[in-house]
């Protein structure tokens, strides 16, 4: 691996710059705000003894509901060792975390807590990349959750994009949590292994998303090809 300044549009930077993407969806994403890397301005890397390995970086970021966009600067540390570890991510968007979506993430969350109805859903999106507006919510739900995972597999010699929900269930509570269990399929760039995860989270809008379980499953090899993520 390069150290020193690196090329922006090259997979070191990128690798790096979508983990910070995973890293905001943990932390601040939602039924109505989600974070996606939109270009990488400026790299750097180090090996830092006995620690890893850290990569500076100035990268825009877009808030993909309300299309707004932020230079921000951030630090990734892919941890070194024979166990994998999460990589540590420190990152400055100020602005794009003021977007207010409290209102529009209770209107759903009441919605979908007095619906007569546990709701169920396969196939978000479908073969052809097509979904049901009023699928998005969940579909951005999904995104929120998925990022947990890839947060976690990620590693300098990976890039992992969220593929498809092959189905998702919400479960019956007896709180404020709203539950969730789904089967998602993340589409992992470098090698193109198309992986399937088992996931139970939870969501309220002053709680977030909090992942309560995380499964990989099997290889499907009979399974539905997922829309194209490149």
């Amino acid at each position: 691996m390069a150290t020193g300044e690196l090329n922006p549009s090259h997979y070191p930077a990128q690798r790096a710059a979508k983990v910070v993407q995973h890293y905001l969806n943990t932390r601040y994403g939602s039924p109505y705000r989600l974070y996606g890397q939109q270009m990488v301005h400026s790299g750097n890397a180090e090996d830092v003894a006995d620690s890893g390995r850290k990569y500076q970086l100035e990268i825009s970021v877009q808030e993909m509901i309300s299309n707004t966009t932020e230079k921000c600067s951030a630090e990734v540390l892919f941890p070194r060792g024979e166990q994998q570890r999460s990589a540590q991510v420190q990152a400055s968007c100020e602005e794009l975390l003021k977007i207010n979506t409290k209102d529009q993430e209770e209107a759903l969350y009441q919605q979908y807590k007095t619906n007569q109805s546990l709701l169920s859903a396969q196939h978000l999106p479908d073969r052809c990349g097509h979904m049901e507006p009023d699928m998005k919510p969940l579909w951005h739900l999904c995104i929120v959750a998925s990022s947990f995972v890839m947060l976690n597999e990620s590693t300098e010699n990976t890039l992992y994009n969220m593929a498809q929900v092959a189905n998702i269930t919400q479960l019956a509570t007896e709180n404020d949590q709203l539950k969730f269990d789904c089967h998602i399929l993340l589409h992992e760039m470098v090698s193109q292994e198309i992986i399937h995860w088992k996931l139970l989270f939870t969501w309220s809008p002053p709680e977030g998303v909090k992942v309560l379980q995380m499964e990989q499953l099997p290889h499907c090899h009979h399974c539905e090809k997922p829309p194209n993520t490149n």
